[in-house]
């Protein structure tokens, strides 16, 4: 049985301002070209389907085209909600949609009912567990200890209780201990929001969502897929593509990609002024379209000059400086410890310092999840 992983298609995000929908629009049509070549046996979503809770219209629109040309393909489809996503929004209409073959996950309610496929070696339970977080699942454990992340996905795995003997494939969007961050990315406070990799050890595979550089988590059964597209400059160095996986009789299962290529590159230059321009010709015509991030190496700042390079370079998106006064001015030189801190690790030292004792561990809790709140509601 093939199944095609996808995640973190952040449907309608900007990116230094600049609309992508475009961009999502095209890189979803070559999705789509892919899949009618593997014909997968099913589609899997590990969440971020949206960049906001509440999505523009646009990007809702683009997606619902996108399900409805999945569904007339005629694998089953199954979706998920990342952290970006609002659950509700994600899961409205779910038991209408799964007569379809479109299976949306509910709001996690403290049950993960599994979706059952079946060939030639038997049964495969495909399980949906959206984006979760301590707080949400604790009230549906009472009589257990749930304060780290890791502690909420193993109480929502054990529940589960796959059966060992059988084929079984989760979905689920959560950051992985271990695995390669960048900056697009949503950083919880001094890395409170890491799931231990054993947590999954009753499954074939895990599709996990939420990191954007396709990688394995661990074990090679235990994957980000990536985002499809390129959402930060940080990004630049990543090869993104849809990751197929192959499940023969319990115990083997080969994973596999394909690369995407995107409408548009994401592309870094830097030197000086003159010598961007001086090379317009060759430089325009290299990157006609790409959205370009320019660093230039000038001492003396330029006088407008991104307008001066978007002559030249039209989706120039991002400028800085890198010279002998921005090195000077970084933070990394005057602050070489506090940047490296977390806002929990800097407020735990100051409590320590004025009231001669460290926090216990009840004051850290409540004090994680109140910043994670907050970061929550800027989003």
């Amino acid at each position: 049985m093939k199944f095609a992983h996808l995640s973190d298609l952040h449907l309608g995000k900007r990116l230094c301002e600049q609309s992508l929908l475009e961009d999502q629009r095209e890189i979803l049509r070559r999705i789509l070209a892919i899949l009618d070549e593997e014909r997968p046996d099913g589609v899997l979503i590990a969440g971020d389907v949206y960049d906001k809770p509440v999505p523009p219209a646009e990007a809702v629109q683009l997606f619902d085209e996108f399900l409805v040309q999945l569904a007339q393909r005629g694998a089953p489809i199954f979706v998920i909600s990342g952290n970006h996503d609002s659950a509700e929004r994600i899961a409205f209409g779910g038991r209408l949609m799964s007569a379809r073959g479109v299976y949306m996950a509910p709001v996690y309610d403290g049950r993960v009912e599994p979706v059952t496929l079946t060939d030639a070696f038997g049964p495969v339970d495909i399980y949906l567990l959206p984006f979760i977080k301590p707080a949400g699942v604790r009230r549906f454990f009472p009589d257990r200890e749930i304060l780290t992340y890791t502690d909420a996905v193993s109480a929502a795995v054990e529940a589960m209780a796959p059966d060992p003997a059988r084929r079984s494939v989760l979905v689920t969007h959560q950051f992985v201990t271990g695995a390669a961050r960048c900056e697009s990315e949503d950083l919880s406070v001094g890395g409170s929001d890491n799931v231990d990799a054993s947590v999954f050890d009753a499954f074939d595979y895990v599709a996990l969502g939420h990191l954007h550089g396709p990688q394995a988590a661990g074990r090679p059964t235990l994957r980000y897929c990536g985002s499809p597209l390129k959402y930060s400059f940080s990004e630049v160095s990543q090869t993104k593509s849809v990751t197929l996986m192959e499940l023969a009789e319990k115990g083997r299962v080969e994973v596999r990609t394909r690369p995407l290529t995107p409408l548009r590159e994401l592309v870094e230059l830097r030197g000086r002024y003159e010598e961007l321009t001086l090379r317009s010709f060759y430089q325009a015509t290299s990157y006609p379209e790409d959205y370009l991030h320019i660093t230039l190496t000038d001492e003396e700042d330029i006088p407008d000059a991104v307008g001066k390079l978007r002559v030249i370079y039209r989706n120039l998106l991002k400028l800085d400086y890198d010279n002998a006064r921005t090195r000077a001015g970084q933070w990394d030189a005057q602050l070489p410890d506090a940047k490296r801190k977390s806002p929990l690790e800097l407020f735990a030292e100051l409590y320590e310092k004025q009231n001669g004792q460290p926090m216990s561990e009840e004051q850290n809790n409540f004090l994680r999840e109140l910043i994670e709140k907050i970061w929550e509601e800027q989003v």
